[in-house]
């Protein structure tokens, strides 16, 4: 039976009567109170506590007194709470669990599986690279938990500088107040098509070879959209913009059902890659890079090392593949 009981004191805190320090309710009284609404008499009360039936009749007129007001009636040798034991009992037996959930979390704390990491991260890195660190993780670490909360910026930065996370995945190399930044990788943008394209034959792909193709592109206000269109205006290559969605996944899909071709992250490329979606380098360097950021004030779990190690796995991973010729 728990033994952790200051949530119980403050119920009685709420009332309005004043005790003194010598005179006070005790985390005792209630242990005897639940005991005795439990067995139903003193005898059994006792039983459960493993005392005497004196001890155990005893606190519990201690209470009564110490309350004021009776909270059983005496019937043939046991005791029959009345109206004001059962409202009492219904907050003890409230309290209670609260307080043996604490214990259960206490004594689960001390497992290798109670602990988990937290993980903030794009998108896009949810979809890509994150998972096939997680696997490694998992590979090492059997018993390891992992929560991924995907967000987009500015709250990945704001929350990461409030210390709300474990670990954090930027595709910004610079560190967010609070937190530093460690570069996992640095590639660039691919040229994504739909299977049995006529670009498609080609294995790198030069900023004119998009004239007047039909274009599926991020949206407006996305970053690298904005780098991309300033690629195309300084080349003075014109393209049809027949799409615009909000994630490097969702234009793949959108490419997939032939809607045009287009230029998205590696990470997202490769993972998307399949029958129907063929993916080729450029001529041209549009930079891509993912950061891990890890809050500087937040107490690190021994996850985080091992973590952080399998995204540089996966990252080099990656990069590797990007060098080999692309089918």
């Amino acid at each position: 039976m728990p033994r952790a009981y200051h949530s119980i004191q403050c119920f009685f805190n709420q009332y309005p009567f004043t005790l003194d320090m010598d005179d006070r309710i005790t985390h005792r009284h209630i242990e005897v109170f639940r005991a005795v609404m439990a067995a139903g008499s003193a005898t059994g009360a006792a039983d459960l506590l493993h005392s005497s039936q004196p001890t155990v009749s005893r606190e519990l007129a201690r209470l009564e007194s110490l309350l004021g007001y009776a909270l059983f009636e005496r019937v043939q040798g046991r005791l029959r709470p009345n109206a004001r034991a059962l409202a009492l009992w219904d907050e003890v037996q409230r309290s209670w669990q609260g307080l043996e959930r604490v214990v259960e979390r206490a004594v689960a704390l001390g497992r290798d599986d109670a602990v988990q990491l937290s993980v903030l991260c794009l998108p896009a890195l949810a979809h890509a690279l994150l998972p096939g660190a997680a696997a490694r993780l998992m590979r090492s670490r059997p018993h390891a938990r992992l929560s991924v909360t995907p967000q987009e910026p500015p709250l990945l930065e704001e929350w990461m500088s409030a210390q709300r996370f474990d670990l954090g995945l930027s595709e910004q190399t610079a560190a967010p107040p609070g937190t530093r930044a460690e570069v996992l990788l640095t590639l660039d943008e691919v040229a994504v098509l739909p299977a049995g394209h006529a670009l498609a034959q080609r294995p790198v792909l030069e900023l004119r070879d998009f004239a007047d193709q039909p274009f599926v592109s991020l949206s407006a206000g996305d970053p690298y959209r904005r780098l991309i269109d300033a690629r195309f205006a300084e080349a003075g290559v014109a393209r049809r913009l027949r799409v615009e969605t909000h994630s490097a996944a969702a234009v793949c899909a959108m490419v997939q059902q032939g809607l045009g071709v287009a230029i998205v992250n590696p990470l997202t490329a490769l993972a998307e890659a399949s029958e129907r979606l063929v993916v080729r380098r450029l001529a041209f360097s549009i930079p891509f890079s993912v950061a891990a950021l890890l809050p500087l004030y937040r107490p690190p779990l021994p996850e985080v090392a091992p973590m952080l190690e399998a995204l540089r796995e996966e990252s080099a991973s990656v990069t590797a593949r990007l060098k080999l010729p692309i089918p």
